[in-house]
């Protein structure tokens, strides 16, 4: 998404976040295999279930699958994994992010000069690594020997840029699902390498596609009818229920800003069965504002938090 990158926190591991920050500093003791591109053996955990399940392929979008029902909680999306906590789309981000109660990752993708689909947010590598360039620049071999940790804290010195083939089979190892950008234009076959990624790891359960340009959503649609889409905006399109039904989205992802504008929009949107989430909230405040317009989940820097102050509703209701 393209909202105001978090800023490096403080160098001592101890001030990166509340409640999160000592979970990340034991993980990375404790759990060094986290920060290599590839997954350690770990024991298999069973993944949580989505809200609700996603619908059949060949399914009309507009089936409510993504709508959340009466009593359900918002669901919590982990920004970049827990980007106020770790090293954002590494994958120690996406573990503290699991270990805080997220089920939902959302991630940013991009190819490497020779085409391998690489977990990043910026168009250059230069603010969240040790390298420098264009990461459309890079090959794979440069990508891989980039440190991705050391600029958020000392203690993540040696996380890596991970590849999506790492990411996912991170997530099918230890559970979690993943709300994927599509970051960019690409073109059709870049967009079928992601979409091979995606079935090789059997995966197609887990991942929710999401960009900015429809394009991009238009050759997911195309190659993978299975994936359920959104379509990312900072402002609401004149008629967002109209470019949901065209683009056969699930969801309708946008703003905070965006939102704020015309909340009404929720309901609109709910009526034609299209889920909304909202990016990127780090309120309490907001929080409670967003459950009572009813969202169907919300993207989040500090997906430990808002798990937490979920919880504490629910045991307080």
């Amino acid at each position: 998404m393209n909202d105001v990158p978090p800023s490096a926190p403080p160098a001592r591991p101890h001030h990166l976040g509340y409640g999160s920050t000592a979970l990340a500093a034991v993980l990375v003791l404790a759990a060094p295999s986290l920060l290599l591109s590839e997954p350690a053996g770990a024991a298999p955990r069973a993944a949580s279930a989505p809200v609700a399940a996603p619908a059949a392929p060949g399914a009309p979008a507009a089936s409510r699958a993504w709508v959340r029902r009466a009593g359900e909680p918002l669901t919590v999306i982990a920004h970049r994994g827990a980007s106020s906590a770790a090293p954002e789309n590494t994958l120690i981000a996406d573990e503290v992010a699991r270990r805080g109660g997220a089920v939902w990752i959302e991630n940013d993708v991009q190819p490497s000069k020779d085409g391998v689909p690489y977990v990043l947010h910026d168009s250059t590598v230069d603010r969240t690594t040790d390298g420098t360039g264009p990461i459309r620049s890079l090959t794979s071999a440069q990508l891989d020997a980039l440190d991705a940790g050391s600029w958020f804290a000392p203690a993540f010195a040696g996380a890596r840029v991970p590849t999506l083939a790492a990411q996912l089979t991170d997530l099918h190892t230890r559970g979690g699902r993943l709300l994927l950008e599509i970051k960019g234009p690409h073109g059709r076959e870049e967009v079928a390498r992601i979409v091979r990624e995606v079935r090789s790891l059997r995966m197609t359960d887990r991942v929710f596609v999401q960009s900015f340009d429809p394009a991009a959503l238009r050759y997911v649609r195309e190659l993978a009818p299975e994936l359920p889409l959104g379509l990312l905006r900072d402002a609401l399109d004149p008629d967002p229920v109209a470019v949901a039904g065209e683009l056969g989205l699930a969801a309708y992802n946008v703003s905070d800003r965006g939102l704020s504008a015309r909340p009404l929009a929720v309901q609109e949107l709910h009526a034609a069965g299209v889920a909304v989430n909202v990016w990127t909230v780090d309120r309490p405040a907001r929080w409670k504002e967003l459950d009572a317009l009813g969202v169907d989940g919300v993207i989040t820097n500090r997906p430990t938090e808002l798990a937490g102050w979920l919880a504490g509703r629910a045991a307080g209701a």
